[in-house]
């Protein structure tokens, strides 16, 4: 890569979170240079949409198997014009009647791609930005999630928890991890774990592999995971509805996973209205 590609990587990467998802992408930007060109000017950061627009169209050049997890994830490296970056992909679609674990017997288990693309989905609609983007599209043949690779990760949570280490901002952390409990009980995430949990060089936490989410149960297995939540997310989170779910993943998700969504959703919602104004806060940035 050029040290032109590299500046330019680095310009759009350190503030690629910043900005909300624009109704169209541009995908022009991505080839308006060749790598030969003369230096660019910065540009602003890429939005969801031309995020979405990379993952599903960029041509991948190079392919790594991921070691932690168990759902067969691909990292690749991916290019359009003169700009490349990372993703991952995951193909997994298993479904089983009885799944037995050391946590106990799912009955009607599933375990798939589909629920990536609709966590990230979700997320959005409620303004976490938690979920980095992540959109369906096939590959050699096979259907699967192309998911955004997160640069800048200084460790996950179970590396955190290993060495003892604390975040400079308890607060900011707190908040954090509470907008993902409060998340992983809403889509009835049963595999959250430390190891997906990345935790940024800014110490921003991303939540990565959803793939066995979105359970059909309408009540909350873990409601005591209900703390506080952001004052803007709960207010979209009481308007969510079933048609804007629908037009966001009716694909991804069927009719009774987003009616069990929003079962849980009222639950959620009523526990933060019971705690008043002490369950709600406003999120630093």
């Amino acid at each position: 890569m050029s040290r032109r590609v590299s500046a330019l990587a680095l310009v759009i990467l350190s503030g690629i979170w910043c900005l909300a998802a624009s109704p169209a992408a541009s995908f022009d930007r991505f080839e308006a240079q060749s790598p030969a060109a003369a230096p660019a000017p910065a540009r602003a950061p890429l939005s969801d949409a031309e995020i979405e627009q990379f993952l599903l169209k960029g041509d991948v050049i190079r392919t790594k198997s991921v070691k932690k997890g168990t759902t067969g994830t691909t990292r690749v490296t991916m290019t359009v014009g003169a700009f490349t970056h990372d993703g991952q992909i995951q193909t997994i679609d298993d479904s089983k009647r009885e799944f037995r674990t050391d946590r106990g017997v799912e009955f009607n288990f599933r375990d798939s791609w589909m629920f990536n693309v609709a966590a990230y989905k979700i997320d959005r609609l409620i303004g976490l930005n938690l979920v980095p983007p992540s959109v369906a599209r096939t590959y050699k043949g096979r259907r699967g999630a192309f998911t955004w690779w997160i640069d800048d990760i200084k460790m996950d949570e179970a590396d955190r928890f290993k060495e003892k280490l604390t975040p400079p901002d308890l607060d900011k952390w707190n908040q954090q991890m509470q907008l993902v409990r409060l998340f992983d009980q809403l889509i009835a995430n049963v595999d959250r774990n430390l190891t997906n949990l990345l935790i940024g060089n800014d110490w921003n936490v991303w939540a990565i592999d959803h793939t066995r989410a979105f359970r059909t149960h309408t009540n909350l297995k873990t409601p005591g995971n209900i703390g506080r939540c952001d004052r803007q997310v709960f207010a979209k989170l009481k308007q969510l509805d079933k048609t804007a779910i629908k037009e966001a993943v009716g694909e991804q998700l069927q009719t009774y996973e987003i009616d069990a969504l929003l079962k849980r959703r009222d639950l959620i919602v009523a526990i933060i209205e019971q705690k008043g104004d002490a369950g709600l806060f406003d999120r630093k940035q």
